[in-house]
């Protein structure tokens, strides 16, 4: 004689615990100092380029480049894996 499937509360069991390792691991996030920047702006930048951090030209060339190699590797793989 078969046993009875336990599987859907399996399932519950399994939610519950999800939803209570969640709700247990969330912490309150400590944010940056509340006051106010200083009149001269962000102070993560230069005062040459004010909202802007890092450079974003830099960032352009790096996604174009990730950008080619992915190509680059898709027409290698293509060519490689092609039927004759």
């Amino acid at each position: 004689m078969r046993r009875p499937c336990a599987g859907p509360r399996r399932w519950v069991g399994a939610g519950a615990w999800l939803v209570a390792s969640l709700v247990l691991a969330a912490r309150p996030v400590l944010g940056a100092d509340p006051t106010a920047s200083p009149a001269g702006g962000d102070v993560r930048t230069s005062s040459t380029a004010p909202g802007l951090i890092g450079d974003p030209l830099f960032a352009l060339a790096g996604v174009v480049v990730i950008g080619l190699v992915a190509l680059g590797a898709t027409l290698l793989y293509v060519r490689l894996t092609a039927r004759p």
